[in-house]
């Protein structure tokens, strides 16, 4: 196996056990809430990666065209496949160079439409929320967090 992907194994894996586990490098205190006002509350933090929000904001308008784009590479794909498979049918023997053009053409499809996936859906556009009585954009995020606040649940929405 190529160290790059060995190394990316490793990195998902430790992602997966940190996130699963809810460990963290560095702690902070978290807020102290009486047990019946913590029954009804949500903590929100103020957005801190505006770079990547103002970016993915951006890619909005495009939403639509990188949808039609990825659409017509996977019809492409499938084609290629189609015809990969057909002429070795037609030859009635297995040539895998027939389906080296397809593989390569799928994997750099799928890396592109990874890349393109994070850069227009930053982790804030999952968790935003929006407060009443509060302006500006907030995330949910854990009680320990720095910047956390304690709001009402149901002053708290999609």
């Amino acid at each position: 196996m190529k160290p790059l992907m060995l190394f990316a194994i490793i990195a998902l894996v430790s992602i997966i056990v940190v996130v699963s586990f809810g460990l963290q490098l560095a702690p902070n205190a978290p807020i102290a809430l009486s047990p019946e006002a913590a029954a009804e509350a949500l903590y929100i933090c103020p957005t801190s990666s505006l770079f990547w929000d103002g970016f993915a904001n951006g890619l909005m308008p495009f939403h639509r065209y990188l949808i039609i784009g990825l659409f017509f590479v996977v019809m492409l794909l499938a084609f290629s496949w189609g015809w990969a498979l057909y002429q070795n049918l037609l030859n009635d023997s297995f040539k895998r160079e027939s389906f080296k053009k397809p593989w390569q053409m799928t994997k750099f499809t799928f890396w592109v439409s990874v890349i393109v996936l994070l850069f227009a859906l930053t982790p804030n556009y999952f968790r935003s929320v929006t407060v009443d009585g509060l302006s500006g954009q907030y995330v949910l995020c854990e009680s320990d967090t720095p910047g956390a606040r304690a709001v009402r649940s149901d002053a708290v929405h999609d």
